[in-house]
């Protein structure tokens, strides 16, 4: 089954038209992305946009073979004209099927906002989702979905879609996930591709014919990440990006609850709102363990905070205990950890401070902390695949 990409953009373009943010000025040439269509074997059209029979033609196809047109969202302004010869799109209500004379099978899956999302079986058995920009099924149940070959989805807007499929098994490791109803959240280019490979997804330009079934440019999600970054950075927005597309992450928050502290409680309370409600939060300094178990990935915030603990364990603001085995002790544990991340079986995202680039502190203590913090960011970015830094909210790629 194949799949022709006639856009890949927003219902409004990319370049939306009149838009001055920085996205849609340099949304140019391959970048630029006419609103989502997509036209399956030339026979079924998914979604009707302006200009689709001259998008087909560029793309080396003709909408002269399409027997069905589906909508699969509310669509604004003026209706779009019909081309001659097509069939007057229509939408197919939730959980009804319809088979075509082509054998191709098209099931309607509700969605959690407007709109619906197509299911495509072809003829010879080749799966692939469709949804809607800005929706996410609704009402999966375990082991009562396919497994799909292929989805296309608003990666970016709604990253919990894919979380959702993974939960009940309806995306495995071979799914190739086709971001689509791309906008200007994110700058093109090497930024975007950067953040869908974090998920596992892919960008194709306009006009791009997708085999169904074939999956040799699935992106390899990183299994340890290492985000680095100085205070109001982004990191940890950052890191929390990187898992949203999975179910269950466990938030591992080494800060504790600082009673009484109401500058730390609000920080830990925007942290918490921005979470997915599926994600579940353990709040520990004893990383080594959560490392060893098996189970769901794991975002650690931060590795800083981790170092405070252990420095306070083992005396290392005292000089006299610093030199009398805090020092011997410290190490040892930092060795343990980095040998843990090594080890683990989970997937990780670990967030840490990068202390090392700004003024001397004026204490011992605090050199103390600035020098092993660095050693330690250093550890454990050895034995990680990705390893990020954050500034100004831009992530700069360090490894992988």
């Amino acid at each position: 089954m194949e799949l022709t990409l006639l856009g890949t953009g927003a219902p409004a373009g990319l370049p939306r038209p009149d838009c001055p943010c920085a996205a849609c000025a340099v949304s140019l040439g391959v970048d630029a992305r006419a609103a989502t269509a997509v036209l399956v074997d030339g026979t079924l059209l998914l979604d009707l946009t302006p200009g689709a029979a001259f998008a087909a033609a560029r793309a080396g196809h003709s909408l002269g073979g399409v027997r069905q047109v589906l909508l699969s969202h509310p669509h604004d302004g003026p209706a779009v004209e019909v081309p001659a010869g097509l069939p007057q799109p229509g939408r197919v209500p939730d959980g009804r099927e319809l088979a075509l004379l082509t054998g191709h099978r098209v099931r309607a899956v509700a969605m959690d906002a407007p709109g619906t999302g197509y299911a495509v079986t072809g003829p010879d058995g080749q799966r692939a989702l469709y949804l809607p920009p800005g929706g996410a099924p609704a009402g999966l149940e375990e082991g009562a979905v396919p497994s799909y070959d292929m989805v296309l989805a608003d990666v970016v807007g709604r990253p919990d879609a894919l979380a959702k499929l993974r939960a009940v098994g309806a995306m495995g490791p071979a799914t190739d996930v086709i971001a689509v109803h791309l906008d200007h959240d994110v700058a093109p280019g090497a930024e975007l591709a950067r953040r869908l490979a974090a998920v596992g997804a892919r960008a194709v330009p306009d006009g791009t014919t997708l085999t169904v079934g074939v999956y040799e440019d699935v992106p390899d999600v990183p299994r340890r990440t290492l985000v680095l970054g100085g205070a109001r950075s982004g990191k940890s927005v950052e890191a929390e990006r990187r898992l949203e597309a999975f179910p269950d992450v466990l938030y591992v928050a080494t800060g504790g609850s600082r009673n009484g502290d109401t500058e730390w409680a609000s920080r830990v309370s925007a942290h918490r709102e921005r979470r997915p409600g599926s994600w579940r939060t353990a709040e520990t300094c004893d990383l080594v363990p959560l490392l060893a178990e098996d189970g769901p990935p794991l975002l650690i915030d931060c590795l800083s905070l981790w170092l405070t603990d252990a420095m306070d364990s083992v005396g290392a603001w005292d000089d006299t205990e610093w030199g009398d085995g805090g020092e011997k002790r410290l190490r040892e544990r930092v060795r343990e950890l980095t040998a843990a991340v090594r080890a683990t079986r989970r997937t990780l995202v670990a967030v840490s401070n990068e202390v090392g680039s700004g003024i001397v502190p004026a204490t011992a203590s605090g050199r103390r902390y600035r020098d092993e913090l660095g050693r330690l960011n250093a550890a454990v970015a050895g034995e990680c695949e990705h390893v990020l830094l954050v500034v100004a909210g831009q992530a700069l790629a360090l490894r992988g």
